[in-house]
């Protein structure tokens, strides 16, 4: 298990702020075929992960790897555009680096997107789901970006995940689809390591223990964002639905996964623009 110091945490910060002016006080994390967005940012500066200290790159295909900081909607953001996953063979604490980064730069708001296949028989593909609560599989089975010695300055030795994903934010997302028009879900997430698609048996599980969607990401750096004391808004693209037949002739595969993500983008986009609109000013 791979552990960082506060000063390492703090080397990326001040690496950072040498690139920006702005303060921003809300993050986003933009996941599968997501990241044009962040290609609407206003008066953009551009930080690839590769130049800052100890953050971690992947190499996921749809994740460009590189923070974006600028204006949305008149609000200072700084927008991750692609994450690193674990099973990429990186740690969690690895997974959760640049969660601490954002709260040494002062986030108080964290926005995260993901793709993820549709586990409740409601669900298309091609809808989007707010997320109301999350199964973090790999958390519970003892790979939790906490695990280690506690830092104070950063959180509690045991913090609390009752309200995970802010009600606030997800009125506020709700709100905001409502005015576009935009038919949202919502719903459980369910975070596996991946990187193997599920079996039936695995998604006919998941959908008993009360899963909505399912995907490879998001709990862990929810985790360390309600540690740090963030305001969260989970929204998951219903990219797939997951297949729980086993005499099925589907398919599914992340190229899939991209295209359909591209065809959710517009509507995401209005969502966490309306988001963003509705923020009250202390965020």
């Amino acid at each position: 298990m791979s552990e960082f110091s506060y000063d390492q945490y703090q080397n990326a910060v001040d690496y950072i702020r040498q690139q920006i002016s702005s303060t921003p006080r809300i993050g986003m994390i933009l996941g599968s075929g997501l990241g044009p967005l962040a290609d609407s940012v206003e008066n953009a500066t551009i930080v690839p992960y590769e130049n800052i200290p100890h953050f971690p790159k992947g190499n996921v295909h749809g994740h460009k790897g590189r923070l974006v900081i600028g204006q949305l909607e008149g609000r200072d953001v700084l927008v991750m555009q692609g994450r690193a996953h674990f099973y990429e063979g990186l740690s969690m604490k690895s997974v959760g680096f640049p969660i601490r980064v954002m709260q040494l730069l002062g986030i108080q708001t964290l926005v995260v997107t993901n793709a993820a296949g549709g586990l409740n028989q409601s669900f298309n593909q091609g809808d989007l789901m707010i997320i109301k609560d999350h199964i973090n599989f790999t958390g519970l089975v003892g790979n939790n970006p906490l695990m280690g010695a506690n830092d104070n300055r950063l959180g509690p030795r045991f913090p609390i995940l009752t309200a995970a994903y802010a009600p606030s934010l997800r009125k506020l997302a709700k709100d905001a689809a409502d005015a576009e028009g935009i038919h949202v879900q919502e719903g459980v997430y369910v975070s596996l390591s991946g990187p193997m698609f599920e079996t039936p048996a695995e998604v006919n599980f998941l959908r008993i223990i009360g899963g909505d969607a399912v995907g490879m990401s998001t709990a862990p750096e929810v985790v360390v964002a309600n540690h740090a004391g963030m305001q969260v808004l989970g929204v998951s693209s219903i990219t797939n639905i997951s297949i729980d037949d086993p005499e099925s002739t589907q398919d599914v595969s992340h190229e899939e996964v991209l295209e359909v993500g591209q065809t959710i983008v517009p509507r995401l986009t209005a969502i966490l623009r309306g988001v963003l609109r509705r923020l009250p000013n202390n965020n």
